[in-house]
């Protein structure tokens, strides 16, 4: 079972920038689409961006133009670049792998990002 580690949440101001790492035990990226997802005090957990083994990547419609999935083979380590904060990105967000073609999925722990004046 792979573990990953996210970092990077914290507390920004409206239109401020962040950038969250998920970092993996071992290299998975030629077998397992990555995935940002966010849960929301009250909601469901939503997907927010993925990258896929090919390099591929989708966005929710909500962030489109404003954040950016990338990964670093070499690192082991997804990215998500969030630009253009609005106080509705306020969630816990967590990194997600999808083994192909398996399925197995394997979370983060989440980490905290607030978006507040």
């Amino acid at each position: 079972q792979v573990q990953l580690v996210e970092s990077g949440g914290g507390l920004v101001q409206p239109g401020g920038s962040l950038r969250l790492s998920c970092v993996a035990s071992r290299s998975i990226f030629s077998t397992n689409r990555m995935g940002w997802y966010r849960q929301a005090p009250g909601e469901q957990r939503e997907l927010v961006a993925v990258i896929t083994t090919g390099g591929s990547t989708n966005y929710a419609d909500s962030v489109k133009g404003r954040f950016t999935i990338s990964r670093d083979n070499a690192k082991n380590t997804v990215y998500l670049q969030m630009n253009s904060l609005k106080p509705e990105d306020t969630a816990v967000y967590y990194c997600r792998a999808d083994r192909w073609p398996t399925g197995v999925v394997n979370w983060g722990q989440g980490t905290q990002v607030t978006v507040s004046s």
